[in-house]
């Protein structure tokens, strides 16, 4: 067994990714939109399955109280004061050198965001504000690219996966953003590393599905789990992707 086949050899051995699966894999793109707590769970998990390019967006610079749940990020990365997704490109390929890791240090706006976003097979929502995920969820839409939102906070999270002309999307379920200050935050109400790690363990294993040709089993609707509790409930979106949305029906794309 060659050097490659050894370091998958327990993936392709899960029956629904199997080595054709492996193959696409190898052969995709993903982008991961910030490289914060879910962002570098679900880069790390990427990189490590064997997809063929991941493309890491962020502009922040690593601090010590990101340490806690961002788990790409050491207190050399602090120190050193370097970009994000540098950082964390770093330890990636040192993960894993075959696969392809481009880091960007920049915001993602309605000017860039159709250039760094347009060409990838899908895109992995680690942002922390609905103005971004409005444009992430406007470019998915406008070229037919499947995203996985995902958010958490406390011990709570969520995951959806939008995969346009299909299912529902972001705009379906919120059709506007809500007003700045009325949502808590990782800074006003204090989060687990643990529930960020499930939640961007929980979006790796959908782009997996997309990108390996198993978009089939993707988990349809929204899932929110309480780590805390120990609740998992699974929301159906099959009423709102029947609904006139103006972005995901209409194409109507306000934020680009």
């Amino acid at each position: 067994m060659n050097q490659k086949s050894e370091r998958y050899s327990r993936q392709v051995l899960f029956a629904p990714l199997s080595k054709g699966g492996q193959d696409r894999l190898a052969s995709s793109c993903a982008v991961v939109v910030g490289c914060g707590a879910l962002g570098s769970v679900s880069a790390m998990a990427l990189v490590r399955a064997g997809v063929g390019t991941v493309r890491l967006i962020d502009r922040d610079f690593p601090e010590l109280s990101n340490l806690q749940r961002q788990v790409l990020f050491c207190e050399d990365d602090v120190s050193a004061g370097i970009p994000k997704s540098v950082a964390a490109a770093h330890h990636l390929k040192k993960m894993n050198s075959e696969v392809i890791v481009v880091p960007i240090v920049a915001d993602i706006t309605h000017r860039n965001a159709v250039d760094l976003l347009g060409e990838c097979d899908v895109i992995i929502d680690g942002t922390d504000n609905f103005e971004t995920r409005y444009l992430l969820n406007e470019v998915a839409c406008q070229r037919g690219i499947p995203w996985v939102h995902g958010g958490a906070i406390g011990a709570e999270g969520r995951v959806m996966t939008v995969i346009p002309g299909q299912s529902a999307c972001l705009r379906c379920l919120v059709p506007d953003p809500p007003q700045p200050g009325t949502l808590p935050t990782c800074d006003t109400s204090g989060i687990l590393g643990t529930a960020s790690m499930v939640i961007g363990a929980l979006q790796a294993t959908e782009a997996i599905k997309l990108l390996s040709g198993n978009a089939a089993d993707v988990i349809t609707g929204l899932t929110a789990i309480d780590l805390w509790t120990g609740q998992w409930q699974r929301v159906s979106l099959k009423s709102l992707s029947v609904r006139g949305c103006p972005t995901c029906r209409e194409h109507d794309f306000p934020w680009l």
